[in-house]
C-alpha cells in the first residue's frame, strides 16, 4: 500500500481528489496481486507499479477532463510539459512549439492545439478574483462578464482569418506564425526558412495581400446556388 500511495502521490494536486486517486491506487494493487503469477520469474513490485500507474492514467483520461479535447490531444499534453522542462534546461530559456514539436517528432499543429487545450482539464473558476492591473482591488471573474472586452476585436479577427489563413501554403503559414505568433525579426525568419531577409521582407508583403483579396472577395461566389 506504502508503494501504491508513493505512485498516486505523482498525480495529486491535477485537479482530482487525493481520496479517488489513493482508491484507483488501491484498487489496482488488489487487481494487480490477484493476477501476479509467482511462478514467473519477475518479483510483485516491478508487476504492480505499471498496472497502478496505468489505472491512474485512465482514471484521469476517463473522468479529469472538464473539457474533453481528442484523445491524442491530451497524450500529448503530458509529453509536452516533460518536453518543457527538459528544453528549459537545456536552452536556458522558455522553449518555442517548434522546438517542443521537434524534440517529440509531433506535428506543430498538434502541439500548439495541445498547448491551447492546457486548462480544458482544471478550467478556472468564475469566483476567481482577478485585477484590473491598476492597483485597484481584486474582482471576480463572474463579475466582468458581459462588460466590455478589449480582446473582442482581436478574436473576431481571428474567427475571420482562420478560413483563409488554411488556404495558405504551408510555408506561408509557417513564416505568419513565426512573425505574429513568436515575433520573429524578418532576419529570423530568413534563418529559419533558408532566404535572405529582403525575400522575407517581399513575402509577407504578398501574403498580407493574399489574405485581404481574401477578407473582401464576395461570399456569395462560394457558395453553391440553391437547388
Amino acid at each position: 500500500m506504502t508503494v501504491a500511495r508513493s505512485v498516486a502521490s505523482r498525480y495529486f494536486e491535477r485537479g482530482i481528489e487525493r481520496d479517488d486517486l489513493l482508491q484507483v491506487a488501491y484498487a489496482a494493487l488488489t487487481r494487480a496481486a490477484r493476477d501476479f503469477d509467482p511462478g514467473r520469474k519477475q518479483d510483485f513490485i516491478s508487476y504492480a507499479v505499471p498496472t497502478i500507474r496505468g489505472e491512474l492514467k485512465r482514471h484521469f483520461r476517463d473522468r479529469g477532463w472538464t473539457i474533453r479535447p481528442p484523445r491524442r490531444i491530451q497524450e500529448l499534453q503530458g509529453s509536452i510539459k516533460r518536453a518543457q522542462g527538459e528544453l528549459t534546461q537545456r536552452l536556458g530559456r522558455p522553449p518555442r512549439s517548434p522546438e517542443i514539436a521537434e524534440l517529440l517528432g509531433a506535428d506543430l499543429g498538434d502541439v500548439l492545439e495541445a498547448m491551447s487545450a492546457d486548462g480544458c482539464f482544471t478550467p478556472s473558476s468564475l469566483d476567481q478574483p482577478v485585477t484590473n492591473g491598476e492597483g485597484g482591488s481584486p474582482t471576480a471573474v463572474s463579475e466582468l462578464l458581459g462588460k466590455d472586452d478589449a480582446s473582442q476585436p482581436a478574436a473576431e479577427a481571428r474567427v475571420a482569418l482562420g478560413p483563409v489563413v488554411r488556404q495558405l501554403s504551408e510555408r506561408d503559414r509557417r513564416i505568419l506564425y513565426l512573425r505574429f505568433f513568436e515575433e520573429r525579426t524578418q532576419q529570423e525568419i530568413a534563418e529559419e526558412i533558408g532566404v535572405t531577409q529582403m525575400q522575407v521582407s517581399r513575402l509577407l508583403r504578398r501574403i498580407m495581400r493574399d489574405l485581404r483579396t481574401q477578407l473582401t472577395a464576395e461570399p456569395s461566389s462560394n457558395v453553391a446556388p440553391a437547388s
